[in-house]
């Protein structure tokens, strides 16, 4: 397993004189609380989403060691991680995937049952709005802050009305817009990826892989090549040519 550059990082603070602390940490509330986050933070300290570490189930150890379905590379990297304890902050930092790539694998591989299911609601609720299985409502009735009548009553009334679903669950009263705003601010803040060291950017065969950029760059190298297999076409058919005019 890779050494987590960012616990490194976070030692370093650590060790930091207490002024210099201060004025980081002054720094960082000011920028939580321009983002709406205090709150969900406050309540959520103990129920976040980048600090739980997930646990192979059996079925998820055997089908690590085994490999017998045949999963993409990144599953059973992320599953990797998982057996060696660690979290989903510490996966995302050590592959340089954004913690929404992350929380799709998470969610993956709960329901095939390869990771036991938390404990707690909040963190099956927030991979999953944050993996895009969950809309706003689904996450709010997922954590259990509205209920099933609730959710049903919002939905009758958004077919009738030009209002974001999230606008109306406000004006019943059922969430308030600062719940609002601090959810859809961390969704937007999980597709960005986070790198400390760019020198330690992974380029074995056993990191994880975007596809994405694989097929790009396959699509590169084919272009390439037809580049020049074409060149070498019409430098033969120049010498053919060449040829038939010496002979006539």
């Amino acid at each position: 397993m890779k050494k987590n550059i960012f616990n490194t990082f976070l030692s370093k603070i650590d060790d930091f004189p207490l002024w210099i602390k201060q004025i980081i940490f002054l720094r960082l509330s000011d920028d939580i609380k321009s983002q709406v986050c205090e709150k969900f933070l406050k309540e959520n300290s103990e129920n976040i989403f980048s600090l739980y570490k997930p646990t192979l189930t059996f079925k998820g150890s055997e089908e690590l060691k085994k490999r017998s379905c045949g999963l993409d590379l990144n599953i059973y990297n992320f599953l990797d991680y998982c057996e060696n304890n660690s979290s989903i902050s510490e996966i995302s930092l050590n592959t340089f995937l954004s913690m929404e790539e992350v929380a799709k694998y998470f969610i993956f591989c709960t329901e095939q049952g390869y990771i036991e299911r938390p404990e707690n609601i909040e963190i099956e609720a927030m991979a999953g709005f944050i993996a895009g299985k969950f809309r706003t409502g689904e996450y709010f009735k997922e954590k259990g802050i509205i209920s099933d009548e609730q959710l049903e009553k919002a939905v009758n009334i958004s077919s009738k009305s030009q209002k974001k679903f999230a606008e109306i669950l406000v004006d019943l009263g059922f969430i308030t817009q600062d719940d609002v705003s601090a959810m859809l601010m961390i969704k937007e803040e999980a597709k960005k990826r986070f790198i400390l060291d760019y020198n330690t950017v992974p380029q074995g065969k056993n990191e994880f892989c975007n596809k994405e950029e694989m097929y790009k760059k396959e699509i590169s190298d084919l272009k390439t090549e037809n580049d020049k297999l074409k060149k070498q076409i019409t430098q033969l058919l120049e010498i053919i040519r060449k040829n038939d005019t010496d002979l006539s």
